[in-house]
C-alpha cells in the first residue's frame, strides 16, 4: 500500500502543476457561486472533520514526540509534523478536484458513466461512515466522565446516532450548507479563543509555539511520501475525501482564477490550522489539562464539524443517485440515510471496513479519469475556458472585489 499511496500523491502533485500552468488564467465559476471567503469556509468545514479537534492532544503530539519508538519523526517537532499532516501542501488535493469538477468534468462527463457513478457514490457513503466512526472512537477521551474514559459505551452510540440524524436532516435543504459552514467556522474561532484565554497564552508564548511550524517548510519534501504507517493512513484519508469534496465545493466557486484558487487553498485554510495547532501544542508542552468545560467545548465544535461534513456528503450522494428528499419525502429521506450511515459507522468501528481501501479506490478513479480523457475526450479540452463560467459573470459575487 505504501507504493500505491506514494504513486497517488506524486500523480496528484504533477496534475496540480500541469493544470495550474495549462489553465493559469482561467476564471472558474460554479453553478452556485459565493464570495471567496464563504467558499473557503464551506471547503474548510466540509473538508475537515472531527479528527482536527480530537487527534492532536489525544494521540498525535505524544506519538510524534516519542522519537525513541518512532525515529522517523526525529527530523522535526510534533507541531510541525501535525501541521504537515493537515495543512498547506495537502490542500492541493482539494484544489485539483475542485478545479476538475468546475472546469473539466462538465465537458468530459466521466463521472456520469454508470460504473464510475456507482463507485464514486460508494466512496462518498463509506467515507461519511468513517467520519462518524472516528467521532465514536475518540469520544471517550474527551468525555471521560461518561464511562471509564476508554470504552465506547451506550451513551456514545446515542450521541453519534443523533449527530448522523442531525446531518441527514440538515442535508434536506441546500441553504443549510452556508449556515453550517459559517457557523462551524465561527464556533472553531471561538474555541481557539476559549483555549487561548483559559491558558493565558502571551504573545511571546504563542510566537514561540507557532515558530515550530517553520520546520515543516524547511522539510516539506519529506511529507510528500509516507514517513510511517500512520502518515500513510493520513494520506489515504485525504485521498478518500478528495474527489467528493471537490465535487461538492466546485458548485460554489465564485469566479476566481485558477492560479488564485490554488494560492487561496494552500494559504487560507492553513492559517487557522496553524493557530489551532499552536495553541494546542502550548497546552501539550506546558502540561495544561483540558478536563471539564474545555473538553465539552471541543466535543461540541467537533460535533458541528461532523454534522457539517456529513451534511455536505449526504446531499452530494443523494443528488448523484436521485435519492432526494423531494422524491421520497423529508422523513423517509432522513430515516433512510440515518439508518444506512449508522450501520456503516458500526462496520468501521469493528474495523470490518478500512479507509485505506477507500483511498485506493479513489486513486484508481484518478487513473481511470486520466486514461479516459487521454484516449477519448482529450479534444474537448483544447478550448476550455471554464465550464460553468461565462464572460458575462457578475464580479460583484465573485469575492474578488
Amino acid at each position: 500500500m505504501t507504493y500505491l499511496i506514494s504513486f497517488g500523491v506524486l500523480m496528484a502533485l504533477v496534475l496540480v502543476v500541469f493544470c495550474t500552468i495549462r489553465w493559469w488564467n482561467m476564471r472558474l465559476v460554479g453553478p452556485n457561486p459565493v464570495p471567496l471567503l464563504v467558499f473557503v469556509a464551506i471547503l474548510f468545514t466540509s473538508g475537515l472533520d472531527v479528527g482536527l479537534i480530537m487527534f492532536p492532544l489525544a494521540f498525535d503530539f505524544p506519538l510524534y514526540a516519542d522519537t525513541a519508538e518512532n525515529p522517523a519523526y526525529a527530523f522535526s517537532n510534533p507541531l510541525a509534523l501535525e501541521f504537515g499532516f493537515w495543512g498547506f501542501l495537502i490542500w492541493s488535493f482539494y484544489f485539483l478536484t475542485t478545479f476538475y469538477f468546475c472546469a473539466i468534468e462538465p465537458r468530459v462527463r466521466f463521472f456520469d458513466k454508470p460504473v464510475v457513478r456507482f463507485v464514486n457514490n460508494v466512496v462518498i457513503i463509506t467515507t461519511c461512515a468513517f467520519t462518524g466512526s472516528l467521532f465514536l472512537v475518540y469520544l471517550p477521551f474527551y468525555l471521560p466522565t461518561i464511562g471509564d474514559g476508554e470504552t465506547v459505551v451506550t451513551a456514545f452510540y446515542v450521541i453519534v446516532f443523533l449527530t448522523v440524524l442531525a446531518a441527514a436532516y440538515s442535508s434536506t435543504d441546500i441553504r443549510y450548507v452556508r449556515i453550517l459552514s459559517i457557523g462551524s467556522s465561527t464556533a472553531f474561532a471561538c474555541l481557539i479563543a476559549l483555549l487561548w484565554i483559559n491558558a493565558g497564552i502571551t504573545p511571546s508564548q504563542f510566537g514561540a509555539s507557532i515558530s515550530n511550524i517553520g520546520s515543516y517548510f524547511a522539510n516539506i519534501h519529506k511529507f510528500v511520501i509516507p514517513l510511517t504507517d500512520y502518515h500513510e493512513f493520513y494520506l489515504f484519508w485525504w485521498f478518500a475525501w478528495s474527489i467528493m469534496i471537490g465535487q461538492f465545493t466546485s458548485r460554489f466557486v465564485g469566479g476566481i482564477k485558477t492560479q488564485h484558487m490554488l494560492l487561496a487553498l494552500l494559504v487560507i485554510p492553513s492559517i487557522p490550522l496553524a493557530i489551532w495547532f499552536s495553541v494546542l501544542y502550548h497546552y501539550y508542552t506546558a502540561g495544561i489539562s483540558t478536563d471539564g468545560i474545555l473538553n465539552i467545548a471541543m466535543v461540541i465544535v467537533g460535533t458541528t464539524f461532523v454534522i457539517n461534513s456529513l451534511d455536505s456528503l449526504i446531499r452530494l450522494y443523494t443528488d448523484n443517485l436521485d435519492l432526494t428528499a423531494e422524491r421520497f419525502g423529508k422523513w423517509r429521506y432522513v430515516a433512510g440515510n440515518t439508518l444506512v450511515l449508522f450501520v456503516l459507522v458500526l462496520l468501521f468501528k469493528s474495523q470490518w471496513l478500512q479507509i485505506e481501501w477507500i483511498g485506493a479506490i479513489v486513486i484508481a478513479l484518478y487513473v481511470s479519469a486520466i486514461v479516459y480523457i487521454a484516449t477519448r475526450a482529450g479534444n474537448v479540452l483544447k478550448d476550455a475556458r471554464g465550464t460553468y463560467g461565462t464572460p458575462q459573470f457578475d464580479r460583484s459575487t465573485s469575492g474578488e472585489g
